[in-house]
């Protein structure tokens, strides 16, 4: 749904990172096309495609990034900003809803990896 909702789009080139671990974090991405490795402490800890979603932690608690984010291949991603991140969580419910899933899959993932 969000990767076609009409947000500009950024293109990042294979290998290139879309933001650094410990940055502040101004945007969340989707995944329209391409795939993106997240990394922490130089580990890959997930590989995301079309239709993923990342970065959208510093857009709830406003923290600095937990990860980094990498271009595995070229990419095309939707940056939203905190302005639209509020907007679609206050003004559609399965945005939220897909958004805590997403937190709750990884945090499960975490887990089971400790």
């Amino acid at each position: 749904m969000l990767a076609n909702a009409g947000f500009p789009l950024a293109n990042f080139a294979s290998g290139e990172v879309i933001f650094a671990e410990g940055c502040e974090g101004d945007f969340m991405y989707v995944v329209r096309s391409g795939e993106v490795e997240i990394e922490r402490n130089g580990k890959v800890i997930e590989t995301l495609s079309a239709g993923g979603i990342f970065g959208e932690m510093a857009l709830i608690d406003g923290s600095a990034r937990s990860a980094t984010a990498r271009a595995k291949t070229d990419a095309e991603c939707a940056p939203i900003n905190e302005k639209s991140f509020l907007f679609l969580v206050h003004e559609t419910p399965f945005f939220a809803i897909a958004v805590m899933r997403t937190l709750a899959e990884r945090l499960r993932r975490s887990a089971s990896r400790d």
